[in-house]
């Protein structure tokens, strides 16, 4: 009989890194495909944040959203915004806030980064640079998962100044500008805040 494989044990999160990661987590859901009718009753019933801060009050924006939408009209507005015929109003694609070229295209550099952190790009239907894509990766990252255990902060600073804060940041200002934007300007408004904070944190440490 073949030898059971090692089994990795990692140390819990502490309630501050799995607040990070369940926001990278829900922001890359919500990016990935409109919400369905369970999403937006688990988020219309969630409770506040801590007040006093600007994610707090966009957090209760998106709360209060989520108790009047219904995933009909979510997925019109998301698809009016990320789909269509031709060009969409709005990319989801990184690479398209950061001036990629044909030559060094980001996906490649992000592609040759989730590999050096032992993380394969998942999707095989969504380019590396999808943003969605890019949250879930540092939901990865900040949590663990794939077999390995949380990344280093340095890890986790290199991956968002490199591929993520840039790109996402004008991503959720491009969906708060866009007419078509109802529910998805709460959600990048979320989006925004608590990228920022996340800039401001991996610069102090």
């Amino acid at each position: 009989m073949a030898a059971a494989a090692p089994v990795a044990m990692h140390r819990p999160l502490a309630a501050e890194e799995a607040a990070r990661a369940d926001f990278y987590a829900l922001m890359a859901r919500l990016l990935v495909d409109a919400p369905d009718a369970q999403l937006l009753g688990t988020i219309a019933q969630a409770g506040p944040l801590d007040a006093g801060s600007g994610l707090a009050s966009a957090w209760q924006a998106l709360v209060d959203a989520s108790s009047a939408m219904d995933a009909d009209a979510a997925r019109e507005e998301y698809d009016a915004l990320f789909g269509g015929l031709g060009k969409a109003k709005v990319s989801l694609y990184a690479g398209h806030y950061t001036g990629a070229g044909a030559v060094d295209h980001p996906r490649i550099r992000i592609q040759r980064e989730l590999e050096s952190l032992g993380l394969a790009h998942r999707s095989t239907t969504q380019p590396e640079d999808h943003v969605g894509a890019l949250l879930d990766a540092m939901r990865v990252l900040v949590a663990g998962g794939a077999g390995r255990g949380p990344a280093k902060l340095e890890e986790q600073r290199r991956f968002f100044e490199g591929h993520v804060g840039p790109g996402a940041t004008k991503f959720f200002a491009a969906v708060a500008a866009a007419k078509e934007a109802n529910y998805y300007r709460r959600v990048a408004a979320l989006g925004a805040a608590f990228l920022a904070i996340e800039t401001e944190s991996f610069r102090m440490d």
